[in-house]
C-alpha cells in the first residue's frame, strides 16, 4: 500500500472503523491524500466508501481511528471542516422545489459569499445551466443535476471536494463532461477525493483505493496496480458463454475466471497450456472456441485482489 508520508496532506486517516448494528462497515482504514491530488475511492455498492466519506465530511462519528481533513481533526475540529470542504452526496439532496438560481445562492449565503464573489471557480460548470437558471431543480435531467449539485459543492471555494459516486446514473456524455471538469478543478488547487462503483474511472484518477468489505484492497496509481497484476491474462470465448463459465470454473487449473462482457477471463496454473484447455473444452462440446492472451485492467485487479475462493 503506497502512502504518502510529506507536510503536503489534506487528508489522513489512521485506523478508522465503523459498525452499524452487526454491520461493519469500515475496517482499521488508514490512507492520506497528498493536496490537489484526485483520489479515487473504487469499489462496489455496500463497500464502505459513503461511510467513510460521511466520517471525513464530520456527519458521523467513526467507532474507532482518528481523521484530519485540509489539517483539521474530524472530531476536535468539526465546524473548521465544514467551513473548507464541499461535499457531494451520491443521492441528489438540493432542493427541488427552488430553481437553479436559488439553490445556488442559498448554498453560497449559507457559507457567507455569493456567487458573484466565486463565479470564476464554477463559470466553466454553471455556464452549462445556466440557461435553465429559473428552473426548478426536481424538473432537470441527472446530467444537469449533477452540475448543479457540483456547482453548489463549489461555491464556497473549498479546499477539498468530497463526491460520492458522482456519475452514478449519469449518460456516458456526462460522465465524460463531469471528469474534464474534476481535471480543472484540480488545476486551480482543488484536492478532490471522488467515489466510483465504475472501474473504467480508475485511470482517471492520480491514485486509487481498490475498497472491497470496509478494506483497502491496495492504494496506488492505476498503472502500478496494473503493473502488480503479476500474471497471464487470458481472454475465452465460445458459443455457449453459460456453460463455457461453468466448465472453467470446474477446472482445477484454471486459477480464476470472472465473466466480463461477452468474454470470461482466466488465469491459469503456471504448467497448464492453452492447448490443453482448448481440446479439454471441444472434449465437453464447446464450438467456436477463442483463447487469446490479453492486458488485465482495473477490474481484473479488483476481482483478483478480492476473490476469497476460488471458483
Amino acid at each position: 500500500m503506497n502512502i504518502i508520508h510529506n507536510n503536503n496532506i489534506a487528508v489522513s486517516c489512521a485506523g478508522i472503523s465503523k459498525h452499524y448494528k452487526k454491520v461493519q462497515a469500515l475496517k482499521n482504514v488508514s490512507f492520506e491524500v497528498s493536496k490537489g491530488e484526485i483520489f479515487g475511492i473504487i469499489g462496489p455498492d455496500g463497500a464502505g466508501k459513503t461511510s467513510l466519506f460521511r466520517i471525513l465530511t464530520t456527519l458521523i462519528l467513526a467507532d474507532n481511528g482518528t481523521a484530519t481533513v485540509n489539517g483539521f481533526d474530524v472530531v476536535k475540529n468539526y465546524k473548521n471542516i465544514r467551513e473548507c470542504v464541499g461535499y457531494m452526496p451520491g443521492k441528489f439532496s438540493l432542493y427541488q422545489d427552488l430553481t437553479v438560481e436559488e439553490n445556488l445562492e442559498f448554498f453560497a449565503t449559507v457559507f457567507n459569499t455569493s456567487i458573484k464573489e466565486n463565479y470564476d471557480l464554477i463559470k466553466d460548470i454553471y455556464v452549462q445551466i445556466e440557461p435553465f437558471k429559473t428552473r426548478r431543480a426536481g424538473k432537470l435531467s441527472g446530467g444537469m443535476k449533477q452540475k448543479l449539485a457540483l456547482s453548489c459543492a463549489l461555491i464556497h471555494k473549498p479546499a477539498v471536494l468530497f463526491l460520492d459516486e458522482p456519475t452514478t446514473g449519469v449518460d456516458p456524455v456526462s460522465r465524460k463532461e463531469f471528469w474534464g471538469m474534476l481535471k480543472n478543478l484540480k488545476k486551480q488547487g482543488i484536492t478532490i477525493l471522488v467515489s466510483t462503483p465504475y472501474m473504467d474511472e480508475a485511470s482517471l484518477c492520480d491514485r486509487i483505493g481498490l475498497i472491497q468489505n470496509g478494506s483497502f484492497l491496495t492504494i496506488d496509481t492505476p498503472e502500478e496496480i496494473i503493473a502488480g497484476f503479476g500474471q497471464r491474462l487470458w481472454a475465452a470465448h465460445s458459443k455457449n458463454m453459460n456453460k463455457l463459465l461453468t466448465d472453467l470454473r470446474s477446472n482445477a487449473d484454471v486459477k480464476s475466471s470472472f465473466a466480463f462482457g461477452d468474454a470470461v477471463h482466466i488465469t491459469l496454473n503456471e504448467d497448464y497450456k492453452t492447448e490443453q484447455l482448448r481440446h479439454e473444452l471441444e472434449v465437453k462440446g464447446h464450438t467456436g472456441i477463442s483463447i487469446r492472451t490479453i492486458k488485465p485492467g482495473i477490474e481484473d485487479c479488483f476481482m483478483e485482489l478480492s476473490k476469497s475462493e476460488k471458483y
